[in-house]
């Protein structure tokens, strides 16, 4: 596990975060967002990569039917910046979204409404 070393303005000391931290800080935001699901995997579908210029932050996603794409991938990022700067001070250099898939919601089948059944029947009892 990396660690990740963050001494703002030059103050004596230093705060080490273990990226699993800024990690779970991200899975936390994603499951805040309403309208995605998480990709299934061991990594959740992220990938930080802690650079000079900030963290890069790599999400894939799999988002339900009826929202927005392009307003979910704001809400995203949005979101990780806001949470991962409060939370550890270390800045959101880019959040690049990847929707994997749509899930659609379960169609139930429709059931026969009793009309239905007795208008089959009496056909039947007609043709005789």
């Amino acid at each position: 596990m990396a660690s990740v070393k963050y001494n703002p303005n030059g103050q004596k000391g230093k705060i080490t975060y273990n990226s699993d931290i800024v990690s779970g800080i991200v899975v936390l935001s994603l499951r805040e967002t309403e309208g995605i699901e998480l990709v299934p995997s061991k990594s959740n579908g992220i990938k930080l990569c802690f650079e000079k210029e900030g963290v890069f932050v790599d999400i894939s996603v799999i988002a339900h039917y009826g929202y927005s794409v392009p307003e979910l991938a704001y809400s995203i990022q949005q979101t990780i910046k806001q949470m991962v700067e409060s939370m550890t001070k270390y800045k959101i250099a880019k959040v690049d979204v990847h929707v994997q898939g749509v899930v659609f919601p379960e169609l139930k089948p429709v059931a026969e409404t009793p009309e239905e059944t007795s208008s089959d029947e009496s056909d039947e009892q007609k043709n005789s």
